[in-house]
Parts: C-alpha cells; structure tokens; sequence
C-alpha cells in the first residue's frame, strides 16, 4: 500500500521511493484462492471446531455442517422465519459434535452431529409465556462440551445460567437413534426424548448487602466486611438503567447500559477449592469465573451441582479478585491457569490461579484508548502444574482506537510492551482503518462485510475462510461465496513459526522424521525453483566464459 507525504520531493527521490515500493510488493508473497463455494442465503457467522475437521455455518432458515477441507456441506437443519446469528462447534467424541446456536429472536440451542445427521438435543430458553419472554445474550459450549453458559435477559433483568449436559448419555443415545428415525421433509427428530440438561448454578450481578450503604471513602475504610468493601468499589447501576431493552433492534446490537457478564470456564489448576477432586478429569472445567460490566471484581463459582428443588438458589462465592480500576476485557490461557484483565487506564493485570495473586500488572503506553479486547499468544504452558515453562506469558491487546500492543510481563522478569501497528493521525472519530492485508491483495473478490467480516480460522489445517461476493458473468449483481485461503501452500507463515526446545525434545525418532519428510514435501516447489534457477545461472556463466575466450 503507497504511502504519501506533504514534504517536498524531486523526482529523483520520487523515482527511488517507487522503484523501492515495487520492490518491496514483489517481495511480498501473494496467496491466492484455495477454494471456494456458494453459499447458503444470508450466512450470518461461520465457527470452526478445534480439532479442524468441521465448519458450522449459520444461516436464514437454520444452519449447516461442512467438512472443512472440502468445503462440502455434510449436513443441515432448516426451520422456516429463523435466523442463525451465532453458532459454535465443539468436538464431544471421535464421531459426535455439540454445536451451540442463537438466532435473531434470541432463542439458544444445543444440537448434535452425528454420523451426517443433525439432531435437536435441547432449547435452553423456550418461551412459554410471552409476557416472561426470556432473552439469550450469549451462549457459549465448554470446550469438549461438558457444560454450556447462557446470558439471558428477561424483564429487565440479565443473569448467567450454567448448565451440566449429560454428554455420555447423550452419545449412547445417539449411537441408538439412526438416521432412519428422522422425517426426510422436516430437520426434526421423530418422537425422540433425549436426556434433559441440568442448571447448575444462577449467577446474578453482585449486589452490596442490606443494611450496608457507604456514604463515603473514610466509611468504606472503617468496615471490616472485605466483600462488601469489594462491592462497594463497583459503580452503582442505577434503576432506570435497567429499564432498557436488552436487544438495540435499530442499532442491531446489545445495549450497553446493561450490566452485562463476560464468564470464562477453568479447568483444573491444584491450589483451588474443588480442584482436587478432579484429578482423574482434568479435561473437565471445575469453575467459572464471571466480572460484570462497570465492576473491578472477578468471581469464581464451582461447579456444584445444585440441591434437589432448590435450582433458584444463589450460588456461593468461592473466590473474589479485586481490581484497583475497572474491567474492561479478558482473557484465559490454554492451560486456563492465567487470566488476564484489561483494566481502565490501559492497565494490564495477570492472575496466577495456581498462587492465588498476580503474576503482573503491566501499564501500556494506551491512556489515550480503553482496552476493548485481549488474547493469549504464547503456545506454552502445556499443563497448569508446570512452573517452570509458566516464567512468561505473552498478551496481544486490542484498543477501541484500533492500535494493538504486545505484552510480556512473568514473574521475576521484566515487563515488556510494544505497539505492533500504528494510529492513524487525523482519524477523529473513526475507530477502526481498513487496509490490504499484503499477502492477500491478489484477491479477486470483494469482503461481503468489511467492517464485521464473517469468517473463521482453522488452526490445525493452517487456514482462513471468509464470505466475500464475487462478480459473475452469467447473472447481475453479485453472489456470496465462501472462499479458503491455505497459508502453509507458498511458506508463507514459516517465518513466525517459533520452536520450542521443550516441545523438540519430546519428539520421538519417528516423530522427527515425519516432521522433516513434511516439511521437505511442502517445500519442493520452492526448492526446485530454486535449483531450475541456479542452473541458469551456471549456463550464463559458462556462455560468458566462452564469449570471452573466444
């Protein structure tokens, strides 16, 4: 992408800066198109599984399963007037996947794919009473599916519910049902009764308690109730805020005045209550922790199964981390022994849940722009019992500005921060820039919604998928496709690849030369370029040596 200055120049420095340009654009791989397909009407998001095998693909009247590196469509659900807005996939055996949806009403749903069938397994928040018409915000699957966590809304009133799924009735009932049981005209399952998922606990915003109002600082520092000093801290919410609706329709998004909750699931980590009763899981989550919006605590809840008749209950606080300032995001490693919060103030605080205290709070060179996202980039550590690879942990942070921060803090070690892009001068009230990625300017497609791309990345197959419009020949206008882009083909990703001696030493003979015999096999073009072109190079060297001679 050229770039232009108001200084003055003469054409010989015009002449160098775009010889450099050009350079520089040759240089610079180009990625073209792997594969692509039409897809359904009005696809509205796209997720990938973990395991990279399966795409899901929500859609107006239902939604779809693809096999990701054909691009096929293995299956759908379709149910006329609805619309998929949100869909996850999570793998829950060898042959059998949970996904999660919620669609344009705010109706969430647990379905199973199973041997090139979809079956309804549950509605989480069915709507019996219109007058009590409850609301999914979000809704999210644990990763192996074991549990789900939904956001509902309802008469001004938001809470999280979190739900134990009997997984392995489920696939033992799945493994009963053949695909014969279901009505060729209709998505829906014939006369099946599947085992119901239990509510664990309900999870509502953190009130100060009775009998306890604070009029001022000094107050706050006189009382010896540490929970109510932590509530106090969270800015009052006040009454009328709760009389908004939940669902902006005009704006198309979620208001934000209300309290919303942003929830993470743990697994076991060895300090926590509950933890040790969960050594012979430990693929399991044993908590949730769960901030609110406007609040500087972090709450862990254990997943308890709740008592019999009594699912209304308020769960019991296990943990609580105060904050000095308010937050504004968060993230969870892979292990989830680390979690990380973006703090007002463009603080970064990291908590260590095997000791119970930060591992770091790290100030970011952001005060001119809130926090609005983070994530966990370093691949280790593998296990949360292992201190000795957990020294270091690496953030990348999303500010509302549009610039992102790299963060490295550890216990012990220095704290680190680096700004990876720059702020765009003069942008007054434009959060965001759009610009080409390099090595995807060859593009001969349009991105169907720049601003809010739908679109899914496969880490296992090294692959980004993204709905774009492509102009066609034979009919006006354009059509929606989804098009596959494979960064592994042309090396393109080789050079941010980092090796870790830890992960090299646990190869096994066999292993490490799988890994070689791969990498020569994805590199033989590349290599044969490069002998074809030492050949010529030789030729020209010997037709010079003879000119000269002669």
């Amino acid at each position: 992408m050229s770039t232009y200055s108001r200084k003055s120049s003469t054409p010989d420095s015009n002449m160098k800066a775009a010889c450099s340009t050009e350079t520089s654009i040759k240089k610079t791989p180009m990625l073209e198109i792997s594969r692509a397909t039409e897809l359904p009407e009005s696809t509205l998001c796209v997720a990938c599984s973990a395991d990279g095998r399966f795409l899901g693909l929500g859609h107006s009247r239902g939604f779809s399963v693809w096999c990701a590196s054909s691009l096929l469509c293995a299956a759908e659900w379709l149910q006329d007037g609805l619309e998929m807005t949100y869909i996850q996939i999570t793998r829950m055996a060898e042959k059998a996947y949970l996904l999660g949806t919620v669609d344009d009403m705010g109706v969430a749903r647990v379905f199973a794919y199973h041997c090139e069938s979809i079956h309804l397994l549950s509605v989480i928040n069915t709507m019996e009473n219109i007058n009590k018409r409850s609301i999914c915000l979000t809704f999210e699957l644990s990763e192996g599916g074991h549990y789900g966590a939904a956001s509902i809304s309802c008469n001004s009133d938001v809470w999280l519910e979190v739900y134990h799924f009997p997984s392995d009735a489920w696939l033992k009932e799945l493994e009963m049902e053949p695909s014969q049981n279901q009505d060729p005209d209709s998505s829906a399952d014939v006369e099946v009764k599947w085992s119901p998922l239990a509510a664990v606990i309900k999870i509502q915003p953190p009130k100060t308690p009775a009998g306890t109002e604070l009029d001022g600082p000094l107050q706050v520092l006189q009382k010896n109730d540490f929970l109510t000093h932590c509530l106090a801290l969270d800015k009052d919410m006040g009454s009328s805020q709760w009389d908004e609706q939940p669902f902006d329709k005009e704006a198309g998004k979620i208001n934000e005045s209300l309290r919303l909750c942003t929830h993470h699931f743990l697994l076991p980590c060895g300090q926590l209550p509950g933890d040790s009763h969960a050594k012979d899981q430990p693929a399991l989550p044993v908590s949730v922790c769960v901030w609110w919006s406007s609040s500087h605590n972090l709450f862990h809840y254990l997943l308890r199964k709740s008592p019999k008749n009594k699912t209304d209950v308020e769960p019991m606080l296990d943990v609580l981390w105060p904050n000095a300032k308010e937050i504004l995001c968060s993230a969870v490693s892979r292990c989830t022994r680390f979690i990380a919060l973006g703090l007002d103030d463009a603080l970064v605080c990291v908590w260590d849940r095997q000791s119970g205290s930060p591992l770091s709070v790290v100030p970011v060179s952001a005060a001119d722009s809130a926090f609005s996202r983070m994530q966990f980039v370093d691949v280790r550590p593998e296990s949360a019992d292992d201190s000795q690879t957990a020294a270091t942990v690496c953030l990348s942070v999303l500010c509302k500005s549009g610039t992102v921060h790299a963060v490295t803090s550890g216990r012990g070690a220095p704290s680190c921060t680096a700004q990876l892009n720059e702020r765009p001068k003069d942008s007054g009230d434009i959060p965001t820039v759009i610009a080409p990625v390099p090595f995807l300017q060859s593009m001969t497609f349009q991105i169907s919604t720049p601003c809010s791309p739908v679109y899914a990345l496969n880490t296992k197959l090294q692959t980004l998928v993204i709905q774009g419009e492509q102009e066609s020949s034979c009919s006006a206008g354009r059509q929606s496709q989804l098009f596959s882009f494979t960064f592994g083909e042309h090396g393109i990703m080789e050079q941010y690849i980092i090796s870790h001696p830890d992960s090299q030493r646990q190869n096994t003979l066999e292993e490490a030369c799988n890994i070689y015999l791969l990498q020569r096999a994805l590199s033989v073009d590349e290599r044969s370029k490069a002998i074809a072109h030492t050949w010529k190079q030789l030729q020209d060297t010997a037709e010079l040596e003879q000119q000269r001679h002669s």
